[in-house]
C-alpha cells in the first residue's frame, strides 16, 4: 500500500497452499493446491515439488495444470505425487516463495480376517486385549471396544480402560460378568477421511476361582517421554491391573501440577490444557491398592514453533543510503533465520546495506525454521534516486508529492489540554521535506509544537487558540504540493462521578457507578475492565449488566454485578472514551465468601484408634475462619464421608492440627478438612494420603454360637463370623472351646479362616446325644479377644440299633399295596424308611420316609402282576438302622384295558327313567376277571355324582331335571377299575 498503483508493486500472497491428506478411496481423482498473490502487474506462477520445478504439461495427458495460480493435480499417483509443494509468484518487481505444504495419501485398511484366539483368565486377575490396528495414515485414530455385537460399546470406568495410543483394552480385575466376545473398533478422525473398521471378535473367558485372590497394583499403560508444543493440549495415559482395583494418583515431581490440568477416565488420563514452558518437568503416576503399589515417571518436554518477535516490512529508501533488514524469532529449539531475495538464498540473520543501489530493490523474505515449523515474513524494498544510468526506471519510480490519494483530514478534533497529531503522508519519491502553517503563520518546533520526520504535526497542551486551518507543505526535486485541514478544539472529557470501593459477600449483588462530562459534539463510550481485562458483556452476561444514561454533555454508566463470586473481586476500571481522548477512574471490589479448601493435609502419629492430622490454612476469603470440620471415610467400604470425632472436640479456626479419635484398629482411612466462617462452609480439601491404623487385640466375639446334630460320633459347632471391620489385625481366626457339660476340662481348636462359620469335631469316643458346653473367641496377630457366651449343644445320636418287623403286607390292586410293621421302642427313632422294588430290579427301588408316629403306609405306582420285595428300617439324624426281614408280595393283574361297549339307551314310557345297556367286557390274558360294573351318573360339568355297582350288563337310572347328564360305565376287577365308556343324557 506504500506504492502508488500507477507505480506498481511486487507480489504479496493472499492465499498459500495448505497441507493436504488425500483419501486413497476418494472418488474425486484430483487435488487443488491454492496460491494467489496480489501484484501489479499481475504475477505469474510456478510450482515446485520437493524443491524441483514442476513441468506444467498442456492438454489432458499431463498430471499437473494451472488454474490462475492454483495447481491442479489429476490422475493421482501415490508414488509420484507425495511430497512437499511450494508456489512461486513473480512480476517485474520480484519473486516470492510460499510456505511449503505437504501432500500425503490417507488410508485405513481393514483388520486381518484371521480368527482371534480366546483369552482365558482367572477372576480377580487383570487382562489386556490387544487391538493391533491395521495399517493406516495418518495416526489420527480413536479407539472403542464392542461387546458381542454392534453397536454395543463397553463403558469405561476405573476398572476398564482403552488406550488411545495403542487401542488396547485393559481390565484391571476380571469379573464373571466380563465374559463375552470383544472387538476393537477403530475410527479415523482425520477431517478428510471418515472411516471405521473393527477386528475379529476375541472371546474372553473368566475362570472361576474361589476364593478370589488379590493382586498388587501393576502399571501396564505407561506414558513415554513426551514432547509438546506451547499452546497444545496433551494427554498422558497411566493404568494399572490389580485386585482390589488400583487407584491412580498423579503428581509433578518437581512442583505442583499445572493449574490448567484435568484428570479424566477415572484417573487414567492426565490432560494438560494450553501447555506452557513452565509445565515442563517430570510427571509421575502412582497406582496403589491394599496389596501393593507401582509407579511410573517420564519427562514432559515443552517446545515451541517459531514465532516472530520482529520481522521485516516493506520500505522505500533513497539511493546511496544505508539500510538494515533484521528478523528476530522465538521458539524452542531456537529457530534458524535466513533470507531470500526474489526466491533465492541471500543471507542469514540480518541484512546490512551500505550505499544502496537500484539493484537492491526487490522482494525479500525472512524465514525462521525449527523442527516444529517454518514461518515467512515478506517485504518489498524500493530504492529511489536521480542516477542518469537509471532514467528509464525513474519514469516509473520517481514522482512529485501527491496528496490526491491521502489528503489531510478536512475536520480534525483535539481535546482541550490534551494532545493532537495531524498526519501528513503524501506520495512522493524521493522523500520530500515538510513544513507547516496555521493560516498565514509559518510554524516551527517549540515546547508545544513539533514537526516529526515523517511530516506529522504534534500539538501538546491544546488550547482553544489552537483552533484554525493547518496546511502541510511537501517538496522534493520533482516538485511540491500542499494539503489543508481544519482543527476544532473540544472540551476535555472528565470523570464527574468516580467509582467507589465496595464490599459484598458471595451471592450478593454489587453496583459500581461512573459518570463523565464531555464535549457535546462527541460521542462518549464507557468501557469497564477488571484487573486490566476488558469485560465482555455478551460472554459474561450471566453476571455483568450495565445501565447507560445521559444528556447533553453528561453521561453515566452503572455496572451491576449479579450473584457475585470470589472471581469477581479486584480492581474495576471505568474508561470514558471519546474519539479524541479518554479518562479513567478505578475502584476496588472486595468479595467476601466461605473459606477456600485447606491445603497439605497429612497424617502423623498413627495409633490404634487415633491419628493426628496437620494441615495448612487455605484462603479465608476476607472473613476469618471460625472452625474446621474433619471428615473420614473407610477405603474398604467406600462409604460416604462422615464427620470425625476429634480432640479437641471443637477445632477452632486458628488451628492447624487435631487428633481424630474413635477410629477402628487396622482400618485404612482417608481424611479431609473443611473450613467454615460466618459466610458459610467452603469446599473440602484434597484427601490425605491413605493411612491404616495400628493393629489391636480383637474386642468383638462371634455371635449366635450353637450347633449339634450331625452324623455318628460328631460334634458340630456353628457361629456367626465377625465382620471384617472388627478384625483389628492380620492373621485373624477363631478359637473354639468345648467340653462335656459335666466336665471341667475344655478342649480347644483353632480355625484360621476368618469367614468360617462352623467346625465339625470327629471323635469315636464322643458319646451320642450328650450335652456339651461350647464357646468361641477371635484372635489375630496381636492376641486373643473375649469369648462368646457359652451355649449348650448335643452331640450326634447313634443310629437305631433294632430292625422293624413287618407284620402285614398285601396288595390292594394291580398298582397299590399296603404294608404294616411293629414300631421300635428306642426314643431316638425319628422315622421309618420303606423301600420296595420288583425282584431282581433293586436299582429301580422306590423309597418312602414315614414319621415315627406311623407304623403302616400305602405303596403306589407299582407294576401289575409282579413280584415285589419290601423292607423297612428306622432312622434318625445319625443315619439308618438295620433293615427288617424282606417281605414278598405279588401285585394283581391289571384291570381290563377295553371299555364296555354301550349298545342302547332307552327311556321308559313315563319318562321317569332311562335304561343303559352294554356288552360284557372280556379281559385279555394278562388282565384280571371282571367282578362287576361301576356306573357313575353325574351332571355335566360336575366331577361328583351317584355311583352304582351292578353285576348285570344294564341298569335303570332315574331321569333328573334341568340340564345334560353324563353316564360313565367301567368294568371292575381285583386289579382295579378298567377303561371308561361314556354316554350323554339330555
Amino acid at each position: 500500500s506504500f506504492i502508488d498503483d500507477r507505480i506498481g508493486s511486487g507480489p504479496v500472497f493472499e492465499e498459500q497452499p495448505l497441507d493436504t491428506i488425500y483419501p486413497e478411496e476418494s472418488l474425486e481423482d484430483k487435488i487443488i493446491m491454492s496460491c494467489r498473490a496480489r501484484a501489479s502487474p499481475p504475477a505469474t506462477y510456478k510450482w515446485r515439488l520437493n524443491n524441483r520445478e514442476i513441468a506444467i504439461e498442456e492438454g489432458a495427458a499431463g498430471h499437473y495444470s494451472l488454474v490462475g495460480g492454483n495447481l491442479v493435480i489429476s490422475d493421482l499417483d501415490k508414488s509420484k505425487h507425495t511430497g512437499n509443494y511450494s508456489c512461486q509468484a513473480t512480476n517485474e518487481y520480484g519473486t516470492v516463495i510460499s510456505q511449503e505444504a505437504s501432500v500425503q495419501f490417507g488410508y485405513l485398511d481393514m483388520f486381518s480376517t484371521e480368527e482371534r484366539e480366546a483369552v482365558y483368565v482367572k477372576e480377580g486377575q487383570g487382562v489386556v486385549l490387544l487391538c493391533a490396528p491395521p495399517p493406516h495414515f495418518p495416526d489420527d485414530l480413536s479407539f472403542r471396544w464392542m461387546l458381542n455385537e454392534f453397536p454395543i460399546f463397553i463403558s469405561l470406568d476405573k476398572r476398564r480402560f482403552v488406550s488411545q495410543t495403542t487401542g488396547n483394552l485393559y481390565i484391571s480385575k476380571v469379573e464373571a460378568s466380563d465374559s463375552g466376545n470383544y472387538s476393537c473398533f477403530v475410527t479415523m478422525t482425520s477431517p478428510s477421511i471418515a472411516k471405521s473398521v473393527f477386528s475379529k471378535f476375541i472371546p474372553l473367558v473368566p475362570l472361576a476361582e474361589r476364593p478370589i485372590r488379590k493382586y498388587p497394583a501393576d502399571i501396564k499403560v505407561k506414558f513415554p517421554d513426551t514432547y509438546a508444543l506451547v499452546g497444545q493440549n496433551i494427554s498422558l495415559e497411566c493404568f494399572a491391573l490389580g485386585n482390589p482395583i488400583p487407584q491412580i494418583r498423579w503428581r509433578k515431581v518437581d512442583g505442583a501440577l499445572p493449574a490448567n490440568h484435568e484428570i479424566l477416565m477415572a484417573g487414567g488420563v492426565l490432560q494438560l490444557l494450553n501447555v506452557q514452558y513452565e509445565d515442563e518437568g517430570v510427571y509421575e503416576c502412582e497406582a496403589l491398592n491394599s496389596k501393593g503399589k507401582d509407579w511410573h515417571k517420564a519427562h514432559l518436554h515443552v517446545e515451541a514453533s517459531p514465532k516472530w518477535l520482529e520481522h521485516i516490512s516493506s520500505s522505500e529508501q533513497d539511493i546511496s543510503s544505508d539500510y538494515t533488514m533484521s528478523c528476530l524469532a522465538t521458539g524452542k529449539p531456537k529457530p534458524h533465520v535466513s533470507f531470500l531475495k526474489n526466491g533465492r538464498e541471500y543471507g542469514k540473520h540480518e541484512l546490512h546495506f551500505t550505499d544502496l543501489t537500484f539493484d537492491d530493490s526487490g522482494m525479500y523474505q525472512c524465514i525462521a525454521e525449527n523442527r516444529h515449523g517454518v514461518i515467512y515474513a515478506n517485504a518489498e524494498l524500493r530504492v529511489f534516486g536521480k542516477s542518469q544510468v537509471h532514467l528509464d526506471l525513474m519514469f516509473f519510480r520517481t514522482s512529485t508529492p501527491l496528496f490526491e490519494l491521502n489528503p489531510l483530514k478536512q475536520r480534525l478534533l483535539g481535546p482541550k489540554n490534551g494532545r493532537v497529531v495531524i498526519e501528513c503522508k503524501p506520495r512522493a519519491a524521493p522523500r520530500p521535506t515538510f513544513s507547516w502553517s496555521k493560516g498565514t503563520e509559518l510554524l516551527s518546533n517549540s515546547s508545544r509544537i513539533f514537526i516529526w520526520e515523517d511530516g506529522s504535526l504534534e500539538i501538546r497542551n491544546v488550547t482553544k487558540s489552537d483552533e484554525g486551518k493547518y496546511t502541510c507543505f511537501a517538496e522534493n526535486d520533482r516538485g511540491k504540493a500542499n494539503s489543508t485541514g481544519s482543527l476544532t478544539v473540544t472540551d476535555a472529557t472528565k470523570i464527574t462521578l468516580a467509582p467507589s470501593n465496595a464490599d459484598v459477600s458471595v451471592g450478593e449483588n454489587a453496583t459500581i457507578q461512573c459518570a463523565a462530562s464531555h464535549d457535546i459534539i462527541l460521542d462518549l463510550t464507557f468501557i469497564w475492565s477488571l484487573n486490566g481485562q476488558t469485560i465482555d458483556f455478551d460472554r459474561e452476561g450471566e453476571y455483568y449488566h450495565r445501565v447507560m444514561d445521559g444528556q447533553a454533555g453528561t453521561s453515566s454508566c452503572e455496572l451491576l454485578i449479579k450473584n457475585t463470586q470470589l472471581k469477581h473481586a479486584g480492581r474495576y476500571t471505568c474508561t470514558a472514551q471519546t474519539p479524541v481522548d479518554n479518562v479513567t477512574a478505578s475502584a476496588d471490589l472486595v468479595v467476601r465468601g466461605p473459606p477456600g479448601p485447606p491445603g497439605g493435609v497429612r497424617v502423623e502419629e498413627v495409633g490404634v484408634k487415633s491419628v493426628r492430622l496437620l494441615w495448612s490454612q487455605g484462603s479465608d476469603n476476607l472473613s476469618p475462619i471460625s472452625k474446621y470440620t474433619i471428615q473420614y471415610r473407610e477405603i474398604r467400604t467406600q462409604e460416604d464421608w462422615r464427620d470425625a470425632t476429634t480432640s479437641p472436640h471443637n477445632v477452632e479456626g486458628n488451628a492447624e492440627m487435631a487428633t481424630v479419635v474413635d477410629l477402628i484398629p487396622w482400618t485404612e482411612y482417608e481424611f479431609r478438612i473443611i473450613a467454615t466462617n460466618t459466610l458459610g462452609t467452603g469446599e473440602p480439601s484434597n484427601p490425605s494420603p491413605k493411612t491404616t491404623t495400628l493393629e489391636a487385640i480383637p474386642m468383638v466375639a462371634p455371635s449366635d454360637v450353637g450347633g449339634g446334630g450331625g452324623t455318628n460320633r460328631e460334634l458340630i459347632i456353628t457361629w456367626t463370623p465377625v465382620q471384617p471391620q472388627y478384625y483389628y489385625g492380620s492373621n485373624f481366626g477363631y478359637i473354639i472351646a468345648f467340653k462335656p457339660h459335666d466336665s471341667n476340662q475344655w478342649h480347644k481348636v483353632t480355625v484360621a479362616d476368618p469367614q468360617a462359620r462352623r467346625y465339625i469335631h470327629k471323635d469315636p469316643t464322643i458319646p451320642p446325644a450328650t450335652k456339651f458346653d461350647v464357646k468361641v473367641k477371635a484372635f489375630n496377630s496381636k492376641g486373643e479377644g473375649p469369648y462368646s457366651l457359652t451355649s449348650g449343644i448335643f452331640s450326634a445320636q447313634d443310629v437305631p440299633s433294632e430292625a422293624p418287623i413287618i407284620v402285614d403286607a398285601r396288595t390292594l390292586s394291580a398298582t397299590e399295596a399296603i404294608v404294616g410293621w411293629l414300631p421300635i421302642a428306642q426314643q431316638t427313632v425319628e422315622g421309618y424308611q420303606v423301600k420296595y422294588w420288583r425282584k431282581l430290579m433293586e436299582n429301580e427301588a422306590s423309597t418312602l420316609r414315614i414319621s415315627s408316629r406311623e407304623n403302616q403306609t400305602r405303596l403306589d405306582n407299582m407294576k401289575p402282576n409282579s413280584l415285589y420285595i419290601i423292607e423297612v428300617r428306622a432312622f434318625n439324624g445319625a443315619g439308618y438302622g438295620p433293615a427288617s426281614k424282606r417281605y414278598e408280595i405279588y401285585t394283581k393283574k391289571a384291570p381290563p384295558s377295553r371299555p364296555p361297549k354301550i349298545i342302547s339307551t332307552k327311556m321308559n314310557s313315563s319318562g321317569t327313567s332311562v335304561n343303559i345297556a352294554w356288552e360284557h367286557v372280556e379281559p385279555l390274558a394278562n388282565e384280571s376277571t371282571v367282578d362287576c360294573y361301576k356306573v357313575l351318573h353325574r351332571q355335566e360339568g360336575h366331577s361328583t355324582g351317584i355311583l352304582y355297582t351292578t353285576g348285570k350288563q344294564s341298569i335303570d337310572l332315574p331321569m333328573l331335571k334341568n340340564g345334560d347328564y353324563l353316564v360313565e360305565v367301567r368294568a371292575h376287577s381285583e386289579g382295579g377299575d378298567g377303561a371308561v365308556a361314556q354316554v350323554r343324557i339330555s
